[in-house]
């Protein structure tokens, strides 16, 4: 065992089976999710505030766990990138702080009541908002998300089952701390949070395949992840595979919002899953636009590859090939594509898009209603930049994921998208005849 061995890795062998471990917790958090379909919004706000004072009271513990993280990493060759990722600082820490006080000033979705309406028989129908019952959610890296995802899952009424990156065991395991601490405060079951102890990656395929205890599962992470998690689960899956993210600038855009959207939807952040990273351009305004463009990635070195028309126009720049119409660079990498109108465009972006993000740019009213119908994706955008497509700009307040599904969640998944739907029925004596 290295020198800088974690904790968690100690208590590998305490854990012993791991068939049997992951049983325990999904039994636990079975129970737990019973107890937290009534847990009052008062409570859940209560534990999520607690949370919050037991993560400033025991930074230090924490920080502590997350610099042995970091060394173990650098021991292991874990890439500068992967390590940026993971590592804490103060300022991330009051980022955490200031999540959990913002996810408990949100409006409770449980149990409110929608489409109430009187039936001929007398009774009243409608749908009310319940928790989905036990989430499982299996991530990488970044130990924020351990809060992220516990605050939500609360919020929403859920009992959660947390699996970590083994490359954050340490870090999760001093977090987990400030959670249970929290729960306790407030009386709620401390099983209602439940961190994966083990670094064994047996954890993940028995999470996924017991769905006489777990409800859902969400991944975030890496490609191959999810696409295992897909293929392997038992338990229905909430996921996006990958950003492959659009802006398509029509002949009639307005050239000033044109540059402003393309320009940001590529740099304001690179790495990203609703970054554009093709950009469609009408044959019309090509010549005039693709220059001024180049300049302003140029500006931020990003790297062009063009198809034959735009090079055309930038013989300086790279031929594109096939894979960079499939790309998801995550990187200042962007593929530019001239196209001979909307039905191009759609059909470019039916043919490689992701169905995650795409955006129009125009003046043209009916070719935005005509994109907003036609493409396929979770969130279409009209006359602004991609980096839009986000639980928060969206008014969620937060987000656990994004889901380009088509059943249940699409889009940002909020609170509201950790929750389901049953029909209550209001009577007075009404019987059927």
């Amino acid at each position: 065992m290295s020198a800088h061995a974690s904790q968690t890795e100690r208590t590998e062998a305490a854990i012993g089976d791991v068939t049997a471990y992951m049983t325990r917790l999904g039994q636990a958090a079975r129970i737990a999710a019973t107890h937290m379909r009534r847990a009052v919004t008062g409570d859940k706000n209560r534990a999520l505030l607690a949370m919050a004072e037991q993560l400033q009271h025991r930074r230090s513990d924490v920080l502590a766990a997350n610099a042995a993280d970091i060394a173990r990493g650098r021991d292991n060759g874990l890439e500068p990138a992967l390590l940026d990722r993971l590592a804490l600082d103060e300022g991330r820490l009051d980022a955490m702080v200031e999540g959990l006080q913002q996810v408990a000033a949100l409006p409770d979705p449980v149990g409110e009541i929608e489409g109430l309406r009187f039936r001929p028989s007398g009774i009243q129908v409608g749908q009310m908002r319940v928790p989905l019952g036990v989430i499982g959610i299996i991530y990488e890296s970044r130990p924020n998300v351990t809060l992220e995802a516990a605050s939500l899952c609360l919020k929403s009424g859920n009992a959660s089952i947390l699996r970590g990156g083994s490359e954050a065991c340490d870090s999760n395991a001093a977090i987990a701390v400030c959670i249970r601490e929290g729960l306790r405060v407030a009386g709620l079951p401390e099983d209602a949070v439940q961190v994966v102890a083990t670094t064994d990656r047996a954890a993940v395929g028995q999470l996924i395949a017991m769905p006489e205890y777990v409800d859902v599962i969400i991944p975030r992470g890496g490609k191959s992840l999810i696409e295992r998690i897909s293929r392997e689960a038992r338990v229905p899956v909430i996921k996006h595979l990958d950003g492959v993210c659009h802006v398509y600038v029509d002949a009639t855009a307005d050239p000033e919002k044109a540059l402003a959207i393309a320009v940001n939807a590529k740099t304001q952040r690179y790495g990203t899953c609703n970054t554009m990273e093709t950009l469609l351009i009408d044959a019309p305004v090509a010549a005039a636009l693709l220059p001024q463009l180049a300049d302003a990635y140029a500006e931020h070195g990003v790297e062009l590859r063009g198809c034959d028309r735009t090079r055309a126009i930038l013989p300086g720049m790279a031929a594109a090939g096939e894979d960079d119409w499939h790309a998801e660079y995550l990187a200042p990498i962007l593929a530019v594509r001239v196209v001979d109108g909307i039905d191009a465009a759609i059909e470019h972006i039916e043919r490689y898009g992701s169905h995650h993000t795409d955006a129009i740019v125009t003046e043209d009213y009916g070719l935005a209603r005509r994109f907003m119908a036609e493409v396929d994706s979770s969130s279409v955008i009209v006359n602004a930049s991609t980096r839009f497509a986000d639980g928060f700009e969206y008014g969620l307040g937060a987000e656990i994921g994004i889901s380009t599904d088509k059943l249940h969640a699409r889009g940002p998944v909020g609170l509201e998208g950790l929750t389901t739907r049953k029909y209550v029925v209001l009577g007075d004596g009404q019987v059927r005849r």
